[in-house]
């Protein structure tokens, strides 16, 4: 396996273990964000949600094995990308509601 660089903190996408490193990179509405999402149980759609912003935020879906986003492993990059963020809390909520209600709309119409 010479040249295989192995982190056993890189996922396929953002993996919710890493919720938690999150909370104090930004301000109190981010915090309640990240202590209401943080408890619930996988299924749950607001959790799902903010695994769902994150992967959008962090451009998961194009990170590939061999990449430095790959290397530093999935809760660096995560923090990375939370304290890159230009907006404000209020814009990061949105985004979060903008996955939820889209989660929501899928959920619907699977369960037609």
């Amino acid at each position: 396996m010479d040249g295989v660089v192995y982190n056993t903190d890189t996922d396929l996408l953002f993996p919710p273990r890493a919720i938690s490193a999150l909370r104090d990179l930004r301000g109190e509405l981010w915090q309640e964000l990240v202590d209401r999402v943080l408890p619930q149980d996988p299924p749950a759609v607001d959790r799902l949600a903010f695994v769902l912003m994150m992967v959008r935020m962090g451009g998961c879906s194009s990170c590939q094995s061999d990449s430095f986003r790959a290397m530093r492993g999935c809760t660096q990059c995560s923090i990375q990308t939370v304290r890159r963020f230009r907006g404000d809390d209020q814009e990061l909520l949105a985004l979060f509601n903008e996955a939820r209600d889209e989660l929501e709309r899928y959920i619907g119409i699977v369960r037609k």
